[in-house]
């Protein structure tokens, strides 16, 4: 019995641990429980939405887990970037891509990619610059050159989730395609930028180094946009020529979700943006493979998707107000609270100045291209886009973890400083402008007036199920196109004052001669022998594709 003593301790101390984890679990779970109960019993609030809700109720959790704890912890996980980047953050952006209005988000495609893309870039460099100047002159430790650039990249990535639960797309379908395009191209611009810089000596540049980072970001972008559409195709290819629904439909919806994931994780394996992977693999999915399935399988993908987007949402923001009380960080500053208080006043002023040094620059660039004046973004709609998109979140937290932590825990000071005001510029950002958003849209476009009009169909025909008139007053549909004579100088005439609805118009011609008939897609019904439902099903159309 002697012998088996220390064997007998160190087994009740691994069920101890166990237990506590079991314990953890449970009680982050039922908060996450709680934050759905309450996010609904708010749904009428103007002033609330959910992400507000999960880190009030994240911070409200963490002061009882400190009192409780005796100060020694606020929070019940231990921050982990592999369960954000790889568990967390996937579903989020492949939901984004497969709910996605297509139609609206190709028609828009050169005005989301100036602000997602070039206005990233042009906020990266306004807040690296900003840090140069005022951050040299405070006490929070030596900072290099590739420091400033990646609290430029950190404070550039916008939060998209939160902007989409403000933003109501019946309401504003224009406000919320821009903003929502604008977010996703913007977090994936902020990664590639931030893993471009990682490998880069940058104390060192020279314009050789220079043109390499620029060739290597450029890479990043493309080689993952092309990953994700050719998985996409791939998975569309294989449910359509194997037929799964004839034997189960589990099969289908499994291979769906695993091939959405699969995407992620090869760009992950080959050191590229997963991000933009699986945001365009949402969308070849969407308009290929979603409609090569049976109908039932399509009912149980939408909400499926859309359930674990929601879930990791949640997750999140309520891990991130828990983790604002993480009682480490605070004693690593708890000598210079004025110094904190600095630092987050300095990066939210340059949040502001960076997101408005390219909104309201590259509206007016966005606006020469239009002739109609129902296409143009006026002042109004351009000061919502700019208030929307200050929010910082879940991807400012992860990438600022990266940057200045190691495991989750923070040794200097330095590093200190700069994650406590990360929390608090991502506290204060989506708690205050959030809270704030609403009211100032329903202030500058009452009753969504300024917006066109949308109608909700009543069919099962496409991942969200709403037809939005995108086209406005003035501009050619697809049908004026059809019976127009696009040869030679009406051709290229139609490209220079219309280009997205003619490079549209060429791309459906192309969809539907080559790409349909060997991916599948709209109209593809797939044949279940013994099911007369899928037999005699019409053929399902998506207005808005």
């Amino acid at each position: 019995m002697e012998v088996l003593s220390p064997i007998t301790t160190k087994l009740q101390g691994l069920s101890t641990s166990d237990h506590a984890s079991v314990v953890s679990m449970n009680l982050f779970v039922a908060l996450l429980c709680a934050c759905i109960v309450i996010g609904h019993l708010l749904e009428e609030n103007q002033w609330m939405n959910e992400s507000i809700t999960a880190l009030l109720i994240g911070v409200c959790t963490g002061v009882v887990i400190l009192l409780v704890s005796g100060g020694k912890s606020s929070h019940l996980l231990v921050f982990s970037e592999d369960l954000f980047f790889i568990y967390l953050l996937p579903p989020i952006i492949f939901n984004a891509g497969f709910q996605v209005k297509k139609k609206q988000f190709f028609r828009n495609f050169i005005t989301i990619m100036l602000f997602g893309a070039v206005g990233t870039l042009i906020s990266c460099f306004v807040i690296s610059l900003g840090a140069i100047e005022f951050f040299s002159r405070m006490d929070i430790g030596e900072l290099d050159i590739g420091d400033y650039i990646a609290l430029g990249a950190i404070f550039a990535a916008t939060d998209s989730v939160c902007t989409l639960q403000i933003l109501n797309q019946d309401q504003t379908p224009l406000l919320y395609s821009l903003v929502f395009g604008e977010g996703v191209v913007n977090d994936a611009t902020s990664v590639v930028l931030f893993n471009a810089l990682q490998g880069f000596d940058l104390v060192n540049l020279t314009p050789h180094n220079g043109l390499e980072f620029i060739g290597s970001f450029l890479y990043l972008f493309v080689t993952s946009t092309l990953l994700g559409v050719a998985t996409g195709l791939v998975s569309a290819y294989i449910i359509k020529t194997l037929y799964f629904g004839r034997h189960s439909t589990d099969r289908e919806v499994s291979l769906m979700i695993l091939m959405a994931y699969l995407s992620y994780m090869l760009a992950e394996l080959f050191y590229l943006s997963g991000i933009l992977t699986v945001f365009f693999c949402g969308i070849v999915m969407s308009h290929y493979t979603w409609h090569n399935v049976t109908e039932s399988s399509r009912v149980t993908t939408k909400h499926a998707f859309a359930t674990l987007s929601f879930v990791s949402e949640i997750f999140i923001f309520l891990y991130v107000g828990m983790d604002a009380l993480d009682i480490e960080k605070w004693t690593a500053v708890s000598d210079s609270p004025g110094t904190i208080v600095a630092v987050s006043s300095v990066l939210l002023a340059l949040v502001l100045l960076g997101r408005a040094a390219f909104v309201f620059p590259l509206s007016f660039l966005s606006n020469l291209s239009k002739k109609s004046p129902n296409d143009k973004i006026d002042i109004k709609q351009q000061i919502v886009i700019w208030w929307a998109g200050l929010m910082r979140g879940a991807v400012s937290m992860a990438l600022a973890y990266n940057k200045f932590t190691s495991g989750g825990h923070t040794h200097l000071r330095g590093n200190a400083i700069l994650i406590t005001s990360t929390i608090i510029v991502v506290l204060f950002s989506t708690v205050v402008f959030g809270l704030m958003t609403q009211p100032l849209i329903r202030f500058l476009l009452p009753d969504g007036k300024s917006q066109p009009s949308t109608a909700v169909s009543s069919h099962a025909g496409s991942p969200k199920s709403i037809t939005v008139p995108f086209l406005g007053e003035g501009q050619d549909s697809l049908e004026d196109f059809a019976h127009q004579d696009l040869n030679g100088g009406n051709r290229l005439r139609a490209l220079l004052t219309t280009p997205t609805h003619t490079v549209h118009y060429y791309w459906r011609k192309f969809d539907n001669a080559f790409m349909r008939p060997v991916f599948g897609g709209r109209g593809f019904v797939p044949f279940v022998p013994g099911s007369p439902t899928e037999r005699t099903s019409p053929s399902i159309t998506t207005p808005f594709q």
